[in-house]
Protein backbone atom coordinates (compact mmCIF):
# COMPACT_ATOMS: atom_id res chain seq x y z
CA UNK A 1 0.00 0.00 0.00
CA UNK A 2 2.98 2.42 0.89
CA UNK A 3 4.82 1.93 -2.25
CA UNK A 4 1.32 2.44 -4.48
CA UNK A 5 1.25 5.84 -2.34
CA UNK A 6 5.08 6.57 -3.94
CA UNK A 7 3.90 5.21 -7.36
CA UNK A 8 0.88 7.67 -7.40
CA UNK A 9 2.69 10.52 -6.52
CA UNK A 10 5.59 9.92 -8.96
CA UNK A 11 3.29 9.90 -12.06
CA UNK A 12 1.43 12.90 -10.69
CA UNK A 13 4.95 14.43 -10.50
CA UNK A 14 5.41 13.03 -13.85
CA UNK A 15 2.61 14.00 -16.09
CA UNK A 16 3.20 17.39 -14.30
CA UNK A 17 6.45 17.80 -15.92
CA UNK A 18 4.93 16.53 -19.74
CA UNK A 19 2.27 19.41 -19.17
CA UNK A 20 5.10 21.91 -18.45
CA UNK A 21 7.39 20.67 -21.15
CA UNK A 22 4.08 21.02 -23.73
CA UNK A 23 3.35 24.23 -22.37
CA UNK A 24 6.80 25.33 -22.76
CA UNK A 25 7.21 23.93 -26.80
CA UNK A 26 9.39 21.44 -25.83
CA UNK A 27 7.19 18.48 -26.71
CA UNK A 28 4.83 18.04 -29.17
CA UNK A 29 1.15 17.51 -28.79
CA UNK A 30 1.55 14.20 -29.96
CA UNK A 31 4.35 13.84 -27.57
CA UNK A 32 2.13 14.99 -24.84
CA UNK A 33 -0.43 13.14 -25.27
CA UNK A 34 1.37 10.12 -25.43
CA UNK A 35 3.46 10.39 -22.28
CA UNK A 36 -0.09 11.36 -20.78
CA UNK A 37 -1.71 8.33 -21.66
CA UNK A 38 1.33 5.96 -20.82
CA UNK A 39 1.32 7.90 -17.11
CA UNK A 40 -2.36 7.35 -16.92
CA UNK A 41 -1.64 3.78 -17.71
CA UNK A 42 0.65 3.18 -15.02
CA UNK A 43 -1.41 4.75 -12.55
CA UNK A 44 -4.60 2.79 -13.26
CA UNK A 45 -1.87 -0.34 -13.11
CA UNK A 46 -0.59 0.99 -9.70
CA UNK A 47 -4.68 1.58 -8.41
CA UNK A 48 -5.56 -1.72 -9.75
CA UNK A 49 -2.41 -3.92 -10.15
CA UNK A 50 -4.38 -7.22 -10.25
CA UNK A 51 -5.55 -5.78 -14.30
CA UNK A 52 -1.89 -6.78 -15.20
CA UNK A 53 -2.87 -10.61 -14.36
CA UNK A 54 -6.05 -10.88 -16.80
CA UNK A 55 -4.70 -9.18 -19.54
CA UNK A 56 -1.43 -11.74 -18.68
CA UNK A 57 -3.62 -14.26 -19.01
CA UNK A 58 -5.56 -13.24 -22.17
CA UNK A 59 -2.15 -13.16 -23.97
CA UNK A 60 -0.82 -16.37 -22.87
CA UNK A 61 1.69 -14.86 -20.11
CA UNK A 62 1.82 -16.83 -16.65
CA UNK A 63 1.97 -13.59 -14.32
CA UNK A 64 1.08 -10.10 -14.37
CA UNK A 65 4.45 -8.97 -13.56
CA UNK A 66 6.02 -11.08 -16.33
CA UNK A 67 3.90 -9.20 -18.61
CA UNK A 68 5.05 -6.06 -16.81
CA UNK A 69 8.67 -6.97 -17.36
CA UNK A 70 8.23 -8.16 -21.18
CA UNK A 71 6.53 -4.92 -22.35
CA UNK A 72 9.14 -2.97 -20.39
CA UNK A 73 11.75 -4.36 -22.36
CA UNK A 74 10.63 -3.92 -25.59
CA UNK A 75 9.48 -0.13 -24.78
CA UNK A 76 13.24 0.51 -23.39
CA UNK A 77 14.55 -1.13 -26.75
CA UNK A 78 12.11 0.25 -29.20
CA UNK A 79 13.42 3.99 -26.82
CA UNK A 80 16.99 3.12 -27.55
CA UNK A 81 16.84 2.42 -30.97
CA UNK A 82 15.29 5.72 -31.39
CA UNK A 83 18.12 7.56 -29.57
CA UNK A 84 20.62 5.70 -31.63
CA UNK A 85 18.68 6.79 -35.01
CA UNK A 86 18.68 10.45 -33.74
CA UNK A 87 22.23 10.37 -32.64
CA UNK A 88 23.07 8.85 -35.78
CA UNK A 89 21.58 11.78 -37.48
CA UNK A 90 22.57 14.47 -35.10
CA UNK A 91 26.38 13.38 -35.82
CA UNK A 92 25.73 13.45 -39.98
CA UNK A 93 24.61 17.04 -39.44
CA UNK A 94 27.46 17.99 -36.88
CA UNK A 95 30.08 16.67 -39.89
CA UNK A 96 28.09 18.51 -42.60
CA UNK A 97 28.52 21.83 -40.59
CA UNK A 98 31.73 21.20 -39.28
CA UNK A 99 32.81 20.41 -42.80
CA UNK A 100 30.86 23.45 -44.25
CA UNK A 101 32.70 25.58 -41.79
CA UNK A 102 36.30 24.57 -42.72
CA UNK A 103 35.89 24.94 -46.31
CA UNK A 104 34.97 28.77 -45.93
CA UNK A 105 37.50 29.58 -43.58
CA UNK A 106 40.09 27.26 -46.15
CA UNK A 107 38.62 30.04 -48.57
CA UNK A 108 39.11 32.62 -46.87
CA UNK A 109 42.86 31.66 -45.65
CA UNK A 110 43.89 31.21 -49.03
CA UNK A 111 41.77 34.52 -50.56
CA UNK A 112 43.95 36.35 -47.58
CA UNK A 113 46.80 34.47 -48.49
CA UNK A 114 46.62 34.69 -52.02
CA UNK A 115 46.17 38.90 -51.25
CA UNK A 116 49.29 38.93 -49.37
CA UNK A 117 51.30 37.19 -52.31
CA UNK A 118 49.58 40.06 -55.02
CA UNK A 119 51.04 42.66 -52.67
CA UNK A 120 54.82 41.61 -52.16
CA UNK A 121 54.64 40.51 -56.03
CA UNK A 122 53.61 44.21 -56.76
CA UNK A 123 55.73 45.49 -54.52
CA UNK A 124 58.62 43.71 -55.90
CA UNK A 125 57.62 44.84 -59.39
CA UNK A 126 57.45 48.39 -57.59
CA UNK A 127 61.46 47.76 -56.46
CA UNK A 128 62.48 46.93 -60.11
CA UNK A 129 60.88 49.45 -61.42
CA UNK A 130 62.89 51.69 -59.43
CA UNK A 131 65.60 50.10 -60.19
CA UNK A 132 65.77 50.35 -63.73
CA UNK A 133 64.98 54.25 -62.87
Amino acid sequence: MLIQIFLLLFIIYAVIKVALRYKDKIISLQEFVLWTIFWFMVGFVVILPETTSLIANLVGVGRGVDLVIYLSILILFYLVFRILVRLDKIDKDVTKIVRTIALKEKESAFATSYAKASEVRKAMADKEKDKQS
